[in-house]
């Protein structure tokens, strides 16, 4: 869909159009789902849900209709956190449980792999390697600096790495 055909939809939701804010959902939902499901996993689901909650509760405010993406990623990715602390996922989990590469279960592995890491460095992973933001635009989304952004992704990639070839 062109960003113009995106904007008309957006002005049309904020006036209460119910075909416009449908076509919206429509077209968010597996995008927001892509940003949760690796950042919350198991709660991405709930999180994909809270998010276009948020989304749609929060969308008379938006003031640029042509920036609905990124707006919707920064609260993707925060309802996405959230809900993974509240999951009591922040702690990472012991790498020593990780299956080996010969492992039938070899097609889990990288969701295993992802289980072991907090929320924020999912988070961090998500938008720099599979969104393909730079670090200042991860940086604003979290609402943290770049230099922590640099050290969360490089923690993270290690770790990835590790439990990966382990």
């Amino acid at each position: 869909m062109s960003d113009e055909e995106t904007a008309r939809r957006v002005r049309a939701a904020q006036r209460g159009d119910t075909l416009a804010m449908a076509e919206l959902l429509d077209e968010l939902a597996p995008y927001v789902g892509r940003i949760c499901g690796p950042i919350a996993l198991d709660q991405g689901p709930d999180a994909a849900q809270e998010a276009l909650v948020a989304v749609f509760r929060s969308l008379r405010t938006l003031k640029e209709p042509t920036a609905l993406h990124g707006w919707v990623r920064a609260i993707a990715v925060r309802e996405a956190v959230r809900l993974a602390r509240r999951a009591a996922r922040a702690m990472p989990a012991d790498l020593s449980t990780l299956p080996s590469r010969g492992d039938p279960q070899l097609g889990a592995d990288i969701r295993d792999v992802l289980e072991r890491l907090s929320p924020e460095h999912r988070a961090v992973l998500v938008l720099r390697d599979v969104e393909g933001l730079d670090e200042r635009a991860a940086a604003e989304l979290l609402d943290i600096r770049v230099g922590t952004v640099k050290s969360r992704l490089h923690r993270a990639r290690d770790t990835f790495r590790k439990a990966w070839t382990s």
